[in-house]
């Protein structure tokens, strides 16, 4: 029986760059950092979350988008906030590139998307409050 959700995997280029993105960009925790047979494990996370995310080695998948030719769907990563335009300032002072100028209202929520160094989108969430 499946109990939960362990690993999600972000393809990077360069770990440490990829690793001060995730920490001092977007403020996770480092996790797991250590050599192995098929390359360096090293994940990172949110504060408090069991979740972590993988930041592994791989130049060739880094940043796909997936089908240039239609709208860009949520990153592989989303990401929820309780106060998204605070901390979206709190990123674009720490230096994280946007695709939008500030967090765009939806039915769902707010939400806007980051980029990582790599071309990787991470989708940030604030769900509506009921």
């Amino acid at each position: 029986m499946l109990t939960s959700l362990m690993y999600v995997t972000i393809y990077v280029t360069d770990q440490d760059r990829a690793l001060d993105f995730y920490t001092e960009g977007l403020g996770l925790e480092k996790r797991i950092d250590y050599p192995g047979p098929d390359g360096r494990f090293l994940t990172v996370g949110v504060p408090g979350s069991p979740v972590q995310i993988l930041l592994w080695s791989h130049a060739g998948a880094a940043g796909q988008p997936g089908d240039g030719g239609l709208p860009a769907a949520p990153g592989p990563l989303i990401l929820q906030s309780d106060d998204l335009r605070k901390d979206f300032e709190i990123m674009r002072r720490r230096g994280v590139v946007f695709e939008e100028p500030g967090p765009v209202g939806y039915p769902f929520g707010v939400r806007i998307e980051a980029v990582d160094p790599d071309g990787n989108r991470i989708s940030l969430r604030q769900p509506r409050k009921p």
